[in-house]
């Protein structure tokens, strides 16, 4: 081979390779790090009117973990993809309202960033996956439309087990930001996990939740105080809507919120892990110096 072929060949798998590693490079910037030690938490940043704020940077944001302000090492911008579990209750006591609850689901998923990596978890006394084996995760409307369709409502509640289900799920995720939709009354009458169980892995987790509460005014089962306690631990919001055609707006409420939101890391100065819960404060301000409202979990365990 002529030396000038060598040195076009050489030079055109130089360009291939800087182009592989510029694509690896960009896939990264909203997937997983591997620093073991990082901390991440998702924000949702408010002005006065209640209104989202979006185009902030690293600079208008200050974190405190139990009181020691804390480096930022880097903050994600609204609408990056993230991953997102629909947990869904098909417990008999939802069997008149599935209709709504899936048309609801759909409004979701056609609202939510078109990269969103999204699985279903549907319980009644049993948990079980809404994709088909082997699927993890999907953004396809078909494929989602299709699992959201097979659910079948019978028999009682295991919220808890549930919850705890879709929490270790979202480990096998991609993306850093991760978030959980609960629909359910709040109450269980069938896990083998307790409430305890639930929020010590809320706290371990960086997931926001959300809470939809549907319940008559008879439902005996019904626990909103649960679902707010894992909204409000996980800084997320609590949604009890008083008719079924207000779910359709509700979803899409939840999956702008996600859109919205901030992801913050950070690498802890206290590099004990002996599962203590950590308090953590994020302070945001306006670029001229306004103070805004941030909606964030409240700390973690680690």
């Amino acid at each position: 081979m002529h030396s000038s072929c060598v040195l076009l060949l050489v030079g055109a798998l130089s360009v291939w390779a800087a182009q592989q590693k510029s694509a690896e490079t960009k896939g990264r910037d909203y997937t997983l790090s591997v620093d073991v030690d990082l901390v991440v938490f998702n924000a949702s940043v408010l002005d006065s009117k209640g209104r989202p704020v979006k185009g902030l940077s690293k600079d208008n944001f200050r974190l405190f973990e139990d009181d020691r302000e804390q480096q930022i090492k880097f903050v994600r911008p609204e609408d990056v993809p993230a991953t997102v579990g629909l947990v869904i209750d098909n417990s008999g006591s939802m069997r008149q309202k599935k209709s709504d609850v899936i048309e609801a689901a759909l409004a979701f998923v056609e609202s939510s960033n078109p990269q969103d990596e999204i699985f279903i978890v549907n319980f009644n006394e049993r948990v079980s996956m809404g994709l088909p084996e082997g699927l993890l995760f999907t953004n396809d409307v078909d494929q989602l439309r299709n699992a959201l369709a097979g659910i079948h409502t019978d028999g009682k509640t295991a919220l808890y087990d549930a919850i705890g289900v879709a929490l270790k799920h979202l480990d096998s995720g991609t993306y850093q930001r991760k978030a959980l939709v609960v629909l359910s009354d709040g109450g269980d009458n069938a896990s083998a996990s307790t409430l305890s169980d639930v929020l010590k892995l809320s706290e371990q987790s960086s997931a926001t939740i959300f809470a939809i509460g549907i319940f008559g005014p008879d439902d005996k089962d019904k626990n909103p105080k649960v679902l707010r306690q894992l909204a409000q631990l996980s800084g997320g919001e609590t949604y009890l809507p008083q008719r079924l055609d207000e779910l359709n707006d509700i979803w899409r409420r939840i999956a702008g919120g996600i859109r919205n939101q901030y992801t913050i890391g950070y690498v802890s100065t206290n590099l004990k892990h002996d599962g203590t819960f950590r308090n953590v404060k994020v302070y945001a301000t306006s670029h001229d110096g306004k103070p805004l409202r941030v909606r964030a979990r409240r700390g973690y365990a680690r």
